[in-house]
């Protein structure tokens, strides 16, 4: 590692989800608006406001994220065919729907009990990524 390497935050969990969103850094401000999320590092900005890498922490897992880099083969695509599922207690649910919603998250599925017995709902946020939230019936 050189002196213009941080070093690495650690990752939790054994999966981790990397978006590509357009416009990465305000996705991350949101999240953390949103979900409640810490940010634990994040390359600067390149003269154009975008950054290669940001690696949050929510729920007690890590999520990364990065701009489109459509010069090196990264062009943007809209998020699509996959949702973030946060698994929540059932004391928690409640607090954490009404935080995205504030926030500006919109309700795809309202948050009801479903056929499997667990409460769940939908939402999608401004950069087009479906996050739904599960818990446990009281």
């Amino acid at each position: 590692m050189n002196d213009q390497t941080p070093p690495r935050a650690k990752v939790l969990g054994g999966l981790t989800p990397y978006l590509q969103v357009d416009g990465a850094i305000n996705a991350a401000e949101f999240y953390k608006r949103a979900f409640g999320a810490e940010e634990v590092f994040a390359y600067p900005p390149d003269d154009k406001g975008r950054t290669m890498h940001i690696h949050l922490y929510v729920n007690g897992s890590t999520l990364m994220l990065g701009d489109a880099y459509p010069e090196h083969g990264h062009p943007h695509q809209a998020a699509q065919g996959y949702t973030l599922q946060l698994h929540l207690g059932s004391d928690d649910i409640d607090a954490w729907w009404k935080r995205a919603v504030d926030a500006g998250c919109e309700v795809v599925t309202p948050l009801q009990v479903m056929f499997w017995g667990d409460r769940w709902g939908q939402v999608k946020d401004p950069f087009g990524v479906a996050w739904a939230m599960n818990a446990p019936v009281k």
